[in-house]
């Protein structure tokens, strides 16, 4: 008993250092809590992978082959620790022939698609800006009616993976995510997606599967970080401020002619296959192409008849399924 007391006087007396060495024990055992759980997820993706790997082949029959185009650029770096770790040893045993192609520079993902051979799938580990990029190249190519059936998985690596909920059911743990779009590439259920093409005259064609974005939104979005010193309220900030520069904007500015013969009072929604966007060139403005920013020029938007077929996860399927019900 005297020896507790002792412990409770020395704890007492050094509060400080004892305060501080239970924060550090606390954050420890919550890191080391994480590892464990990541380990976890890995553990039970590779059983299933290796389900898939025992499954017998016919003798005429060859692998499965992959392959990957790979940003290690993604995620601040971080997305070829991500994928070696996390999405590699589940292709492997699921007896995947997998080739790793690593972009070193930014655009360089549209140039190698101009090289890619037939495969049996075509796998986007990075972001929005490389699942961009493969996908314009793909497109692109002069072949592409042959290679647009390829199926396409994404493991979101990057910073930004806006098309992971259309395709998975995400969680807040980055390695669940990305052993979940793998195992869904395994499983091999698919679902098509639109594409929308953004010419100019000037330049090549641009390929987009989440839209295009111009206006103040866009630039709301895009000085949103500006303000990461305000926590929690810095998007709220972004877009006050930006309604101040409007205000100033429209205060100088000449009085806005209407053409009714254009839209009218009642028009809410344009629907169309195709449109023109007619902007001024050098106005300093930028479109927002899948999280990816361009000078903004006159422009021709086109759906594409044509859709490109994701790997999506049979949750995520039976989810969309409920909704249109």
């Amino acid at each position: 008993m005297a020896r507790v007391v002792k412990v409770f006087r020395t704890l007492r007396n050094h509060w400080k250092k004892s305060t501080f060495a239970v924060c550090v024990l606390s954050y420890g055992g919550y890191w080391l809590y994480g590892k464990h759980c990541d380990n976890v997820l890995r553990r039970e993706a590779c059983l299933v992978a290796r389900e898939f790997g025992r499954q017998q082949i016919a003798p005429q029959e060859r692998l499965r082959k992959a392959t990957v185009i790979l940003n290690p650029a993604a995620c601040s770096g971080k997305a070829n620790n991500l994928f070696e770790k996390n999405a590699a040893p589940i292709l492997h045993l699921a007896g995947v022939e997998v080739t790793v192609v690593k972009t070193d520079y930014e655009g360089q993902a549209k140039k190698l698609m101009e090289l890619m051979e037939q495969t049996d799938m075509l796998i986007v580990a990075g972001g929005d800006g490389t699942l961009q990029e493969v996908i314009t190249g793909l497109l692109r190519r002069p072949d592409h009616d042959k290679f647009s059936n390829t199926p396409i998985g994404f493991i979101p690596l990057g910073s930004h993976n806006s098309l992971s909920p259309s395709l998975h059911l995400l969680s807040d743990n980055k390695v669940k995510d990305i052993t979940s779009a793998t195992l869904s590439i395994l499983k091999g259920e698919t679902v098509p997606l639109d594409v929308l093409q953004i010419k100019s005259e000037k330049e090549q064609p641009v390929f987009a599967l989440m839209g295009l974005r111009w206006g103040a939104f866009r630039d709301v979005s895009s000085t949103i970080s500006k303000y990461w010193y305000l926590g929690p309220l810095k998007t709220n900030a972004a877009h006050w401020f930006r309604t101040l520069r409007v205000r100033l904007v429209l205060h100088y500015s000449n009085k806005k002619q209407e053409d009714p013969t254009v839209f009218t009072k009642d028009s809410t929604t344009l629907e169309a296959s195709a449109c023109q966007l007619e902007l001024p060139e050098a106005s300093g403005t930028f479109y927002n192409i899948d999280n990816e920013e361009y000078e903004a020029m006159p422009v021709e938007v086109r759906l594409l008849p044509r859709k490109l077929r994701f790997f999506i996860s049979a949750e995520r399927r039976e989810q969309l399924l409920s909704q249109t019900q």
